[in-house]
Order: structure tokens, then sequence, then C-alpha cells
């Protein structure tokens, strides 16, 4: 993984891969962060008024739960989503907590954990989340500046990355991503610091440049700004990263996040969703 990742950010040529607009969907108060499942269904934080919105890929609305509140299914600032065919994970960043949705956005549970007695398993204001192949919960921890992780049932494991880490402590962390084999990915500013799933550093790269938004779906690395997306795909070839120039698409429009899924390139912005396929030239 050391070599893939030294490749991807120290190689001299950046290719460019064009993607061509297709259509666009959503009327978002304002979206903060979206997951897209393999099974085709995209779930959707609003922050504006602090919803969870699931879709199918042409838009349509199948569900939606919220509005503020710190009850069940009720927000207060959705900072991050995390999906899989199952289950939903949203970070609930002002209630300190994270919820669980089965796939049809009905309560599970809620993991909160800023009273407890024991100050390692504490954290408040969570930014990102992610669940590992494992059955293992990450949730990065603003207010402490660590990662923590729990089990399927929600007891503590460990925390790591806080600031007696040494060199792989972190400083401004802003997303969370949990590549194919486990380890964790974290935008930390302009770095990204890599931890196995133990919590042991792996690796910190500079990234040369500053990126909002990170993000790992099936072999594909993206890292995206307001207004520049990078992709590489993982493990195949010799993994160069690519800068990706959208074809139809309004440059004054703010990035929030991308994802892929069938060839298709889906990039979120505050309002809408705008949907790319690859071009073939």
């Amino acid at each position: 993984m050391k070599t893939f990742l030294a490749i991807i950010f120290f190689s001299t040529t950046i290719f460019c891969q064009t993607y061509i607009f297709n259509y666009s969907f959503g009327k978002f108060t304002s979206a903060s962060a979206f997951s897209i499942t393999s099974s085709g269904f995209i779930y959707i934080a609003d922050d504006g008024d602090d919803s969870l919105i699931k879709l199918d890929t042409l838009g349509n609305v199948i569900k939606e739960i919220g509005g503020y509140g710190w009850g069940e299914s009720a927000f207060d600032t959705p900072t991050d989503v995390f999906a899989n065919p199952l289950n939903v994970y949203i970070c609930d960043k002002q209630n300190h907590r994270v919820q669980a949705f089965d796939k049809d956005l009905n309560f599970i549970s809620e993991l909160s954990t800023r009273e407890r007695d024991n100050p390692e398993e504490r954290f408040g204001y969570p930014l990102s989340c992610a669940l590992s192949s494992m059955g293992d919960l990450y949730v990065l921890d603003s207010e402490n500046i660590r990662v923590l992780k729990f089990d399927l049932f929600g007891n503590f494991i460990q925390n790591f990355g806080g600031f007696d880490w040494g060199t792989f402590s972190l400083k401004n962390p802003q997303k969370l991503a949990i590549n194919f084999d486990n380890s964790i990915l974290i935008l930390d500013d302009s770095l990204l610091v890599l931890y196995d799933q133990f919590g042991n550093g792996k690796e910190k790269i500079n990234l040369g440049n500053s990126f909002t938004n990170l993000n790992t779906t099936f072999v594909n690395l993206i890292l995206n700004n307001e207004n520049e997306i990078y992709m590489s795909l993982i493990g195949v070839g010799e993994n160069i990263l690519n800068k990706i120039a959208l074809i139809g698409f309004n440059n004054d429009l703010k990035i929030l996040s991308c994802s892929v899924l069938n060839n298709k390139l889906y990039v979120l912005t505050p309002k809408e969703i705008f949907v790319f396929n690859k071009s073939k030239e």
C-alpha cells in the first residue's frame, strides 16, 4: 500500500480524464454529504433542514426522515453519511452521536459516548464515520482530534491518531474513509494519513494540494476540493492520479463530494447531484 500511495502522489505525470454531463437531480436545502451503495441507492445528509434522504440513481425520492431535534431519527447538523446495502450510519454532529438505520431508514440505534466515564471512549462533534467489512465502526472525533473504533454492538475497542500518537497525530482531520483492505484513510488538511485496521500508523503523504473531501468506492480513490476532482484506480496498473475534467458543468458550483457507480461519476453540490459519463476518447 505504501508503494501505491507513493506512485499516486509523487508521480510527475498527472493524466486527465474527461467526463461528460448526462443529467442532474435533487432539490436539497444544503446537502453536506452523500453515500452510494452497490445496490444503486443514494443517501443524502442535508444540513440545511437536518434531513436524511434516500433516492435511486435517477433521482426519485424513496424516503426522507429527520428534522431538527435530538430524538430518534432527528438531527442537528448531519455532517457525514455512510451506507452499505444493509445499513446507514449518519454523523449527528451537534448531538454528539452516530445514528444507525436500516436500508429503508428505519431507526436501529444510536452511539453516543460523550458522557461516558472512560475518557478514552468519548467522542464529540463527529465529522465522519465508516463501517469496515469486518463490521467495525470508525468515528472521526473533532472534539478530541482522533479516531475511535467500535464493534458492531457499539462496544468501544480503541482510539488512535490523538495528540500522543507522535508522527501519526492528527492536526485538522476532515474526512475518514476505509480502503479495500480495511485500512483507514484520513484527510488531514493537505495530508493523507493512513492507518491499518488496528490503528497503527502506516503512511503519511503530502498531497501537494488542499482537498476538502476523500472517498473510496470499490476500486476508486477520489479526492476533491470545491473546484477540482482527482481519481485513481486502486491496485490496477500504475495507479496514476488522474485529474477529472467535467464537460458541461458550471464551474461556479461548489463540489462537496464525488462517487462512482457503474462507470458514472456522481458529483454532489449543495443543491443537487450531477451525473457524468466517462468519455470514450
